[in-house]
This record gives structure tokens, sequence and C-alpha cells, in this order.
């Protein structure tokens, strides 16, 4: 299914030739875009849908790019992270300047300590009370980095991360099934920290070994990454069902033929587009800490939202847990897709930095996750809850359709250019329960003759039941 564009505005010619010169289909870049922009934003904004409710949302949004090895999922999100990579080196200077004042002060530190030692002693001579130790004599956090991504940090590193990155980062992952299913690997609570890491709320971190907890005043982190089908159903059905899966937006096109690029992407016209992201201020309270600013939904987005709200549950009371619990976040990402699209549509036009949520983003985002984004989720969960042949015959049905063939051949299905698109059934053993499956159905009968007439081996035809094109 096409992904509808509207929500993109002016950005979206640009992923597609992100999406042409990467060789993948455009919801690959578009997904990624996503939630890049999300991670610039992060703790800086919020947006709350009504002015009589005390309920916003942060800017965090969670995507995954579902394809074979060959759908050139990593290319098309290299393609729309990279510019991260560049945002981070430029302030490598900003630290390294923080870091001498940190080295400074911690020399102060030192020194301070000493003088307020002997101050001690002094007191203790004259029995005098304990004099307090000055703030000074403390020394002080060593200052983190600015990091604009992460690939593979367990929770008290991205912890330590978030520290010293009030506004949040994104994590990437070429592979998502290793990180869905890593959690506790390290150490209890991993799986806690990343469901609180989707909410954006302060966290705290007690630190073995250390006096102190860490303290996280935000803690938000987008998340990006593909996954193979042939994995998702251990990833997906295996995790406990506490909705963290359920908070990913899924993509999972068809792939796109090999083409030649038509034109270079304007990739300059995106790292500007990042970059004024990442030049927005915290907001700052009474008094002076960083807090984000709230933006509110304009009247008529707020009407438009509730109305999309009251609908979106409609249906899903029979349908499966996994989507069952998509929907019911779906509200909770509509608006934060809100946010993270009007503010690029400001990044690109430039001019003052809106004060309110149109109804234009509202209604663009909804139509968004209406026509597409719940249909992925349903193929994405629906495959992921069938057993192995089912999934694999799945896949063959559908190839089938969009190749319009009135015949298949199994030995030939194992070949170019089908075994590309086919990846998960490589092997005869597992093609052919996929295509024995297809014929119990009903969608294929056996149409197999002996090569040459004799005893030779057969010819593995297949013809397709011409039924399953009716309707199309």
């Amino acid at each position: 299914m096409p992904m509808p564009s509207d929500m993109f505005g002016d950005t979206w010619g640009l992923m597609k030739d992100l999406a042409e010169g990467a060789g993948a289909p455009v919801d690959y870049t578009a997904v990624g875009f996503i939630a890049a922009v999300a991670s610039l934003i992060g703790g800086k904004r919020k947006v709350r849908p009504y002015i009589t409710s005390s309920w916003s949302e942060p800017c965090i949004i969670w995507a995954g790019a579902v394809g074979d090895p060959s759908a050139n999922k990593s290319p098309a999100l290299d393609a729309v992270t990279a510019h991260l990579r560049r945002i981070e080196a430029d302030h490598a200077f900003d630290h390294q300047t923080r870091m001498l004042g940190y080295y400074a002060d911690c020399e102060r530190a030192k020194v301070e300590k000493q003088a307020w030692q002997k101050n001690v002693e002094a007191a203790h001579k004259e029995g005098l009370g304990t004099p307090s130790m000055p703030a000074v004599a403390v020394e002080p956090e060593e200052p983190q980095r600015r990091r604009t991504m992460i690939m593979d940090a367990t929770p008290e590193a991205v912890g330590a991360i978030l520290s010293g990155n009030p506004a949040g980062t994104l994590h990437f992952r070429d592979e998502l099934a290793g990180w869905l299913t890593s959690f506790d690997r390290y150490s209890p609570g991993g799986r806690e920290f990343w469901l609180e890491a989707y909410g954006g709320r302060p966290f705290v971190i007690d630190r073995k070994g250390s006096k102190s907890a860490l303290t996280i005043p935000f803690n938000g982190v987008s998340v990006v990454g593909g996954i193979q089908p042939d994995k998702m159903a251990a990833a997906l059905l295996d995790a406990v069902d506490d909705g963290l899966v359920a908070r990913f937006l899924w993509v999972w096109p068809d792939p796109v033929p090999l083409q030649r690029p038509r034109q270079l992407a304007d990739v300059s016209r995106l790292e500007a587009i990042y970059r004024r992201l990442d030049g927005l201020q915290f907001g700052r309270d009474e008094a002076g800490n960083a807090t984000a600013i709230t933006f509110p939904l304009t009247p008529e987005a707020s009407d438009l939202f509730h109305e999309w709200r009251l609908s979106n549950g409609l249906g899903v009371e029979d349908a499966g847990a996994l989507y069952k619990s998509f929907c019911g976040k779906l509200p909770g990402a509509l608006l934060r897709l809100s946010l993270a699209m009007e503010l690029v549509a400001w990044a690109t036009r430039g001019g003052d930095e809106p004060e309110a949520v149109t109804v234009q983003t509202v209604a663009a985002v909804a139509e968004w996750i209406d026509e597409y984004a719940k249909p992925m989720a349903l193929r994405v969960y629906g495959d992921a809850s069938l057993p192995l042949v089912e999934r694999n015959a799945a896949i063959l049905a559908r190839y089938i359709l969009k190749q319009g063939m009135a015949k298949v051949n199994a030995r030939e299905l194992g070949r170019s250019p089908h075994k590309s698109r086919l990846s998960a059934m490589r092997d005869a053993d597992t093609r052919g329960a996929a295509i024995e499956y297809l014929c119990d159905a009903g969608w294929l009968s056996n149409a197999s003759t002996r090569e040459g007439g004799g005893k030779g081996r057969g010819t593995s035809d297949y013809l397709v039941n011409p039924l399953v094109f009716e309707g199309r």
C-alpha cells in the first residue's frame, strides 16, 4: 500500500530522492526521518490536546522497518540518520571546553576540601563545632558530550548519556530483534527502563558502587531500526505483554525494483532541517530551570483530534492483543507525530516558531495513521502470530497476487528473480510446505507432469486458482 504523503509536506520529495538513492522503498526513509526529527525535538517541546486537561505528550517516537535483508532497510535508514553524526561532531568542541572547566572545578574542589579538612582539625582541637563543608569542595559531575545517536548500550550507560543530554537522543539499531530480546541480558530492570524511555518522565538509576543515584530529568529516547520478517515472531510474540512492541509504528513495504537514481538527493536541505530542530531551546520555569515548552492544539485541531479518538477504538474489541494494544496507544502517537511534523514544516519554511499545532497537521497525521499505520500493524502482528508455515504461505500468496502469476513452479521460486523476494523460503522443504498449505487452502492445484512423459522427476508446476484474483 502506498504511504500517504500529506503528513510530510514539502519534505516528501526529499524522502523519495533519498529512498531512490538507497534502492529502497520510500517507507523506510520516511519512518527513519520521523524518528530522527522526534529525537532532535525530544524533551524541548510537548503537545497538549485539550486546554481543559493536563495531559501532554513528549516528542518521542519508536519506529520499526520490516523487510528481508535484500530490501535495503539499512541504507535507507542510514540516509536519514547519518547527518545526526555531523551535528554530534559539531558539539564536540563545546564539550571540550566544558571538560576543561570541569577539570578546573575538580582541582578547585580538591583544594577547598583540603582547606576545609584543616579547619575541621583546628575546630576539633579548640573544642568548636565542626564547620560545614563548602559546596565548592564537592567535585562536580563530569559533563556528558552531546549524543545525537546511540547504537548499543546498557540502561545504566544510556542513563549516563541522558543525564548530559536533557533533550534525549536516538537509539538506532540495525537489527531490532536482538534488542527486543536482550533487555535483561546485562541487569534486571532493562525492560522497565525502556518502557520509561518512551514516556520521557524523570527516572532514577541506583548505580552500583556509587554514593548517589543518577537522576535523569527527561528519560526520553526515540528508537528506529530494522527487523527481518522471519525474526518477528520470536521478537514480538515472546515479549512480555506490557505494550512495549505495541509502541512501535511499523512499516513493511513491498520491495522496489532495482533502478538507477534519477537525481541526487538534496542532503544539505535535510541537514538544515535537523540543525534547526537541534537548535530549539528549552523554556524556563520560575526558578530558571530548563523545562519543555508545551504546544496546544488549535481549537479546530482539538475538535478533530477528539472526533478521531472516538472512532479509533471502534472495531478493535475482538482484535488480537498486540493490535488492540497498538490502537490503544495511537492517540498519544498521533499527538507526538503532529508535534514533530508541525515543527518539521516550520524548520523547512523558516520564520517564527509556531505557537500551536494546526488542524491541517492533525488531519494529515490522522490520515497517515488510519490509511497506513493501522494496516501495517495488522500485517506485522498478524503474520507474527501465525505458525511458520502459515507465515510463509501468506508471504507466497501476496507475492503471487502482486506478480499476477497464473502458474508457479516450485523449483523456479528458489531461483532468481524470485528468491530475493522469497528469502524466507530459499530451501526446498520450507518452500514445499508453503505450497502444500496453499494447495490445501484452494489457492493452488498440483499440475505437475513427468519430464519427458516418462518416469523422470515431476515438473513441480502448480496452477493458481483464478478466483484469488477476483475483486482486486
